[in-house]
């Protein structure tokens, strides 16, 4: 039976560094750090593992102060950028003999010294020796981090706020899952193999399907982007995403019911709520482009909806008849570029919130208190929410006898068909006005 020894633990036959994260840092570091020791022999573990103690609360340290730079890693890249631009095969030559040079300082004097017969080998610092040579690697073109290029793919692709949080996201998860299975972290290391075990081993347990494939989706991205650009030839993560979870019909987001628009509409909702719920009624319209309408965007009686998902661009839609008295209301002594609803203003550049964040949390609290509510046993979420008067308005359209394309033209829809998504300029404003004035509140909602 091995002794224990502080900071030492014998994994399958050999020993490893482990060190306790303080309870406030888990979710950035996990409950332990850990690094192998590639040794048997507790006499070579207690020399070796201090420096790695050292590091290991360094690392504990700078994730307390939010540091999260990466000396070498900069250090590494200048050297690989003047490999790139040597101009001689003399001053390359120069410039690997410099690089070997550094690993050698990074890899440290060794440790211990192991003797086999009359021979004696030494033995590095097992993290040290690793860090030279990924610092090796990266220097010489043979290792990319995996977030080298995200800068430039998020400055060619137009992803939101949200989606380009998932995406760092999922590369630090990646990260993190590489150094806990004892992977290189970098761009090459990542196959098919190692692709499938990741999400097999870190992202499936614990997590819905739809989170899961959010962030495959958003790796693969990564990963076609870069084959774009010819830094890779294959994606990994392709065919990577979960079978998506059959719903149930009675466990699927719905419509309101025309009682609950009359009871929400006429359940004397205060400040902003009341014509946020009136335009969603009356258009269909994502929460998110309701609140950030401007004064601007109620001219000539359509309103300019900001894009959404995937739109290409601003969407008209016209002001149902039965909404120019609010629109007035909402527009009265303000200026062009005011907002139609202050109370909820946009929020910091680059955030993840949405405006509409607060209507949506206030709507909730609202929504409960009427009593309007849908859940099924064992599911967090109701089957009702703000988007329902979006259900809501799409199925009095189609029962009023529109034309699909036409109501797909109106919420945002993509229009199906290559004849009328590609080649069609577009429904007419009399169509799109005719489907918009089919919609009828039920009677007695009182505007």
């Amino acid at each position: 039976m091995p002794r224990k020894s502080q900071f030492l633990e014998l994994h399958r036959g050999q020993y490893r560094v482990v060190v306790s994260v303080p309870r406030d840092l888990h979710p950035l570091l996990g409950t332990k750090l850990k690094r192998p020791l590639g040794t048997d022999s507790l006499t070579t573990a207690e020399a070796l593992k201090w420096p790695i103690v050292a590091e290991l609360k360094r690392q504990i340290d700078e994730a307390r102060r939010g540091r999260a730079t990466d000396p070498l890693r900069q250090e590494a890249t200048q050297y690989r950028e003047a490999l790139a631009k040597a101009r001689t095969d003399n001053e390359a030559e120069t410039l690997r003999y410099a690089l070997a040079i550094r690993a050698e300082q990074i890899a440290g004097k060794p440790v211990a010294v192991e003797r086999f017969g009359n021979e004696e080998h030494p033995i590095l610092d097992p993290h040290r020796a690793q860090q030279a040579k990924q610092f090796a690697d990266m220097a010489q073109g043979l290792a990319t981090p995996l977030d080298a290029y995200l800068n430039a793919f998020h400055a060619e692709n137009l992803r939101s706020a949200g989606v380009k949080a998932d995406d760092l996201r999922a590369l630090e998860m990646l990260a993190e899952w590489c150094r806990k299975a004892a992977i290189s972290p970098f761009i090459e290391a990542i196959d098919p193999r190692t692709a499938g075990r990741f999400v097999s081993e870190a992202l499936f347990p614990g997590k819905a399907r739809k989170t899961v494939n959010k962030y495959v989706s958003s790796l693969s991205a990564y990963w076609r982007w870069m084959i774009k650009k010819g830094y890779l030839e294959a994606n990994p993560w392709r065919e990577k995403s979960l079978p998506k979870a059959r719903q149930a019909e009675d466990e699927a987001e719905r419509a309101f019911t025309d009682e609950e628009v009359l009871k929400l509409l006429n359940g004397k909702p205060t400040g902003y709520l009341g014509p946020l719920m009136q335009i969603a009624a009356l258009t269909g319209a994502r929460i998110d482009a309701i609140a950030s309408l401007k004064v601007r965007d109620t001219k000539d009686g359509m309103f300019r909806f900001k894009p959404q998902k995937r739109e290409a661009g601003h969407r008209l839609v016209p002001i149902h008849s039965a909404l120019l008295p609010t629109i007035i209301n909402l527009t009265e002594g303000k200026g062009e570029e005011e907002d139609l609803f202050p109370e909820l203003p946009p929020p910091p550049p680059g955030s993840e919130r949405h405006r509409s964040n607060p209507a949506v949390q206030r709507f909730g609290t609202y929504r409960k208190g009427l009593g309007i509510d849908d859940r099924v046993a064992g599911k967090r979420s109701s089957r009702v929410t703000f988007h329902s008067f979006r259900r809501w308005f799409i199925t009095k359209a189609e029962q009023a006898g529109i034309a699909p394309h036409i109501i797909a033209s109106v919420v945002g829809h993509k229009r199906q068909g290559m004849t009328l998504g590609l080649y069609s300029g577009g429904p007419s404003r009399e169509q799109l006005t005719e489907c918009v004035e089919a919609v009828r509140l039920p009677e007695s909602v009182k505007l």
